[in-house]
């Protein structure tokens, strides 16, 4: 555990820090979603909404839960054999039948690239034994994420009663999905090879979301449809340090809605270096052939800021000293970014440079005693 007895605590205003941007007041223009919403993912802050908590069906958006919690289960290779149980679901499929072979890992592509409604089933068999189980688990984690306007009824995002959510909790899950690398990585292809079947041969998924291609930076992630839902969708799109999400729900141009939302998006936010924000500490060495080394960020600290952002603070927790050896990227402290008191970035500190340790010195033999000396002289040692 680090110790706190190293405390800095720096408070810098944003204003001048970012660069020219768009008059308050501007907007990505009309959209046709029912409901939408634009916001930074690493702030969770807000850059334009309509309806955002207004409570509609979100047709196979839904998967993104389901494939988090898959993902979150682990053990990704193991092997599921298919029942004819777990398969008994209408509507978009990759073919999954009764007896065959699949690993949790392609039931993930399986939901967030082609959309499957057979490979969530399988997913809640697999993790939880069952589709009602599983349920309740994406009830439970919808909670911890603070999601109070969402209920999932169905694995897949199929249409039902209870089942629901909102813009502004479904950008909350992405920007918590995205954290997850596995998650990204994978909502992120065009098309994966992968290998399922009795037995298992080579095919290849191919992912629903156009903005792949068809947008600069696009990176996700996830399309969904139903009748009763309409089009919804859920972009992510990074340029130049920004990452940027979109939800649109019932929004019949919806390719169109994103590139205008993420447009305004990346007109209006910079990435800020943390870096800048705060001057890091030099640490005593104790034992050690120099004195101190500097501490430096193990990745770099950026932070996604608009002329609207609060104030923010930083606060840095380094050991009082440190005892050599030292190596370079030894963890050495903590930097906190916060705006108006919410953690908006908490990244590691680790030492930039080596520190050797002194080389022990030899002790000098010490000197015969008088008596030994005695003893020496007439021979008797």
């Amino acid at each position: 555990m680090l110790k706190k007895s190293v405390s800095v605590l720096l408070s810098l205003v944003l204003t001048g820090l970012v660069f020219s941007l768009h008059a308050q007041g501007a907007s990505p223009g009309s959209l046709s979603a029912k409901a939408s919403i634009l916001m930074v993912a690493g702030t969770r802050e807000v850059l334009y909404a309509e309806e955002e908590h207004t409570r509609l069906s979100m047709a196979s958006t839904t998967k993104i839960m389901t494939a988090l919690l898959a993902l979150e289960a682990g053990d990704l290779g193991r092997e599921i054999t298919v029942t004819e149980e777990m398969v008994r679901v209408e509507g978009t499929s990759i073919g999954l039948l009764p007896g065959d072979t699949i690993t949790l890992r392609t039931l993930v592509y399986g939901m967030l690239l082609a959309s499957g409604n057979d490979a969530a089933n399988v997913t809640a068999y697999a993790v939880c034994g069952g589709i009602a189980p599983f349920v309740e688990r994406m009830n439970e984690k919808a909670q911890a994420l603070g999601l109070q306007d969402t209920h999932f009824a169905t694995v897949s995002g199929l249409d039902a009663d209870d089942h629901y959510s909102t813009a502004y909790d479904m950008a909350l899950l992405t920007a918590y999905a995205l954290e997850n690398p596995a998650f990204r990585a994978i909502c992120s292809q065009t098309s994966a090879r992968v290998e399922y079947g009795n037995p298992p041969y080579a095919r290849t998924l191919r992912n629903h979301n156009r903005l792949l291609e068809s947008y600069s930076g696009a990176f996700g992630v996830k399309t969904g449809y139903t009748k009763k839902s309409g089009r919804c969708l859920v972009s992510a799109a990074e340029r130049d340090g920004v990452t940027l999400i979109a939800v649109t729900l019932h929004a019949p141009d919806d390719w169109q809605d994103h590139e205008k939302l993420l447009d305004y998006g990346f007109s209006l936010v910079r990435a800020l270096d943390g870096a800048s924000l705060c001057t890091l500490p030099t640490i005593p060495v104790v034992g050690g052939e120099q004195p101190h080394v500097a501490a430096a960020f193990a990745n770099p600290a950026v932070l996604n800021v608009t002329q609207a952002s609060p104030e923010i603070t930083v606060e840095l927790f380094a050991q009082p000293f440190l005892y050599a050896p030292v190596k370079r990227g030894d963890c050495v402290g903590t930097a906190r970014f916060y705006a108006d008191g919410k953690l908006l970035l908490e990244a590691a500190l680790v030492a930039s440079q080596d520190a050797a340790a002194k080389p022990k010195q030899e002790k000098e033999p010490e000197s015969p005693s008088f008596w030994t000396r005695v003893r020496q002289f007439f021979g008797r040692e």
